[in-house]
C-alpha cells in the first residue's frame, strides 16, 4: 500500500473548494427564492389591478343602468341607447321596451379590458319606476 501525504498547504486548497462550493449552492439557493418571491409579488399585483378594474366597471354599468332609469324617469316612452365616460372607463346602455309599462336596461361598465354588465327589469314607470330585478349578466 502506497500512504500518500497530503502536505498542509493541499488541505487548506481543499478546504478553499469546499468553502467556495458551498458558497455558491447557498448563493444560488438564495437567489432562485428572491425570484420565486418577485414573481409572486408580480402576480398579486397584476390580480389586484385587475380586481380594481373589476369594482370600477361594475360600478360603471351600475351607473349606466341609473341612466338609464333617469331618462326613463325624464321621459316614460323612452327607449334607445346612450354612453357616459366617467375616470378611467366607458358604459353604455340599452333601455327597451318588453310591453306596456315593462322595460329592460342593460349596461355595462369597461375599465382597462374588464367589462361588467347589468340588467335591469322594470315592471311599472307610472307613478314609481318599480324594478322587478337587478342582476349582473355575462
Amino acid at each position: 500500500m502506497i500512504f500518500q501525504k497530503h502536505s498542509m498547504e493541499q488541505r487548506v486548497y481543499d478546504n478553499g473548494y469546499i468553502t467556495l462550493i458551498s458558497v455558491l449552492i447557498a448563493l444560488a439557493l438564495g437567489s432562485a427564492i428572491a425570484f420565486s418571491v418577485v414573481l409572486l409579488g408580480v402576480g398579486s399585483s397584476r390580480n389586484s389591478i385587475s380586481m380594481d378594474q373589476s369594482y370600477k366597471a361594475k360600478a360603471l354599468a351600475d351607473t349606466c343602468a341609473e341612466e338609464g332609469l333617469q331618462q326613463i324617469r325624464s321621459a316614460t316612452a323612452f327607449t334607445g341607447t346612450g354612453n357616459l365616460s366617467l375616470g378611467q372607463g366607458t358604459c353604455t346602455y340599452t333601455v327597451t321596451n318588453t310591453g306596456g309599462t315593462n322595460r329592460t336596461v342593460v349596461a355595462s361598465g369597461t375599465v382597462g379590458q374588464v367589462v361588467r354588465r347589468v340588467q335591469v327589469s322594470i315592471t311599472a314607470i307610472s307613478p314609481k319606476i318599480v324594478i322587478s330585478s337587478w342582476q349582473e349578466t355575462i
